[in-house]
């Protein structure tokens, strides 16, 4: 089966072409470094990692690049209220999002620019910008104007004249145009700001992606995803630079776009602006990484996922009837073949159905359930594979059922040695016909929330 995927520029489900099957180039739109992300921010991480493993299986190169804006007004802003620098403010929470990301088990990106890195290629695009008619410098600022691109708004399926009408914000009196957007602004002498050609300043939010992108991957590349809010102004903005700062003619400066919805609560969004998230660390407090990677695959990557406690609790029970059917399980499964691998990677072909890619991992574990020597451990490896196609299953069985928040490790006092201990004492009083401490000590493990389960192989414990 071929790959599809929903491309927002065609607006329809298209078979994925590369410009060059050798290596495929794809660019993901990163975080902005003032703060803890929240769940929103990483759906799209989550969501692009499926389709990089994807390529990654199906191609003998990828090139997946994932930039980090640590300039901007929000960083000058946090850097000041916390009365820290604004590269430690940055620094402190590019960190924080790489462990946050990790717990998600996502695959580092084979690139990761950083925007304050490519200061010297964006102002080398702004000038070709204006020597080509398409920019100008006014004020300071350094402004694309909208109007000399004949394209501009085709992503978002606008047009010029209806975003103008639309436009409810002072226009400055700098712009030649209300819809022109800003290249380069001046920095005042607080501010982070680097010598140019329009005097010392720093470059607006869009050209930073599509300079990089120019720089690191290519003129015209395969793929460029991030979340539905960057279809405009964000992505519009960087196809109208790309195309015309190098004549793309009837090139695209990106061939398939790809958008994942809104994560909303009680079907609003979920916005920093607004008060209504959740950051992934403090949910880290509550569940496993695993845990979240799984409910934001819950739903396709194109529709809104509603979050609550309840999404993260049946995803916690889906991922231990999984674990479940994996328990004495290598972790190696690597050469497993088996058709409901085949079936569940078609449904990640067609424009990454991971809804129903998941149900194929329950349908496996089920099947591995039932089923006794060389069957179920065949079943189990598949699962194991399939799991890995979407970043699931990787752990130890025994392992994920002994997990719990960090934040709790120290209450009950009771370690993973201590519970060792206890089952060995329980296990010595059977043997020595002291039934009652037997039965006490389960009842303590119990009442602590943890749970015995007795066969032929020994005691597991798992915690409730």
């Amino acid at each position: 089966m071929t790959i599809k995927l929903y491309n927002t520029l065609t607006q329809n489900k298209d078979v994925f072409t590369p410009i060059n099957p050798d290596e495929i180039t794809m660019y993901v739109c990163g975080p902005t470094v003032y703060n803890y992300v929240h769940i929103g921010n990483a759906r799209p991480v989550v969501i692009f990692d499926v389709l990089y493993r994807l390529l990654k299986r199906n191609y003998a190169s990828v090139k997946y690049a994932r930039n980090i804006t640590d300039v901007d007004d929000k960083i000058n802003k946090a850097s000041a209220e916390n009365n820290e620098t604004i590269g430690e403010l940055s620094s402190r929470f590019a960190d924080a999002f790489h462990e946050d990301m990790a717990h998600l088990q996502t695959l580092t990106p084979d690139l990761e620019p950083r925007a304050t890195d490519n200061i010297d290629v964006m102002i080398e695009m702004i000038q070709t910008l204006i020597e080509k008619g398409h920019a100008y410098e006014a004020q300071g600022h350094v402004l694309f104007q909208v109007s000399t691109d004949s394209n501009y708004g085709k992503l978002s399926n606008r047009n010029v004249e209806d975003m103008l009408a639309g436009a409810r914000v002072e226009v400055e009196s700098y712009k030649r145009e209300p819809g022109d957007f800003v290249l380069w602004k001046p920095s005042t002498d607080d501010l982070p700001g680097w010598k140019s050609p329009w005097g010392r300043g720093r470059p607006g939010w869009h050209i930073e992606c599509s300079a990089m992108i120019n720089k690191h991957l290519g003129k015209t590349i395969d793929i460029h995803c991030g979340g539905q809010d960057l279809i405009f102004p964000h992505h519009e903005n960087e196809i109208a630079q790309g195309t015309c700062c190098h004549d793309h003619g009837s090139e695209n400066f990106v061939n398939y776009w790809m958008h994942n919805g809104y994560i909303t609560m009680n079907g609003e969004k979920m916005a920093k602006s607004v008060g209504n998230f959740f950051t992934v660390r403090e949910l880290l407090d509550k569940f496993p990484g695993e845990v979240l990677r799984f409910a934001l695959l819950t739903a396709h990557y194109r529709s809104p996922l509603d979050w609550s406690e309840d999404t993260l609790l049946q995803a916690k029970a889906s991922l231990d009837r999984l674990y479940g059917a994996l328990r004495d399980t290598p972790l190696n499964a690597d050469n497993t073949q088996h058709a409901k691998i085949d079936e569940l990677e078609n449904f990640i072909k067609d424009d990454l159905a991971t809804p129903q890619a998941l149900s194929v991992l329950h349908a496996l574990a089920g099947e591995a359930n039932k089923a006794q020597g060389d069957e179920k451990s065949s079943l189990q490896q598949a699962l194991r594979k399939a799991g890995s196609y979407l970043g699931l299953l990787s752990q130890d069985a025994d392992e994920w059922f002994k997990w719990q928040p960090e934040s709790t490790n120290n209450e009950s006092g009771l370690s993973d040695d201590k519970i060792d201990a206890l089952i060995e004492e329980r296990l010595q009083a059977r043997t020595d016909k002291n039934f009652a401490r037997s039965d006490e000590i389960r009842d303590e493990l119990k009442e602590q929330g943890i749970i015995l389960e007795d066969s032929k192989e020994g005691t597991r414990w798992t915690r409730g």
